[in-house]
């Protein structure tokens, strides 16, 4: 019994812990938001009797945490799910409150992660060598030359 104990305790240890998004970006417990609710679905008497579904808010466009430079492009990344600048994340998966929390945090930092990584390097154009085309051409013609020879002569 006291094992169950020592486990819900430290799950609730990492509930109360700030959310590490990347190596730059931590967020501190006190920005993000929980509010809970009756989930839907599957659970029979369950469900109507526990608050296990959980919305998971970060306010994004006001967060002191999050650097400038790096607020901006995670702004341009997730604008279409900001609402007032807050990203809010459901999770109603689970029948335990205590894990819809953890798969909420886990998905707010996946999108955070995602938002914030670095653009993509930008692709620069680039010409074929005199030699791939010449590959190319020589390709096509002997393509074209069985193609040819495959159809009937006009003596047939």
């Amino acid at each position: 019994m006291a094992k169950s104990t020592c486990g819900s305790e430290e799950r609730r240890r990492i509930m109360a812990a700030d959310l590490t998004v990347t190596r730059v970006l931590v967020i501190p417990v006190s920005e993000l938001r929980e509010r809970f609710s009756r989930s839907s679905g599957p659970g029979g008497q369950h469900v109507n009797t526990t608050d296990s579904r959980v919305e998971l808010s970060f306010d994004l466009a006001n967060s002191p945490s999050v650097p400038d430079w790096l607020r901006t492009r995670m702004l341009d990344r997730l604008a279409t799910r900001l609402v007032n600048g807050v990203l809010t994340i459901a999770a109603s998966e689970q029948r335990a409150q205590l894990q819809n929390r953890a798969a909420a945090r886990e998905r707010l930092a996946s999108l955070l992660r995602d938002a914030a990584a670095a653009p993509p390097p930008v692709r620069r154009a680039t010409k074929p060598s005199r030699g791939a085309k010449e590959r190319r051409i020589s390709a096509k013609k002997r393509r074209g030359v069985t193609k040819r020879n495959r159809r009937a002569s006009p003596d047939d």
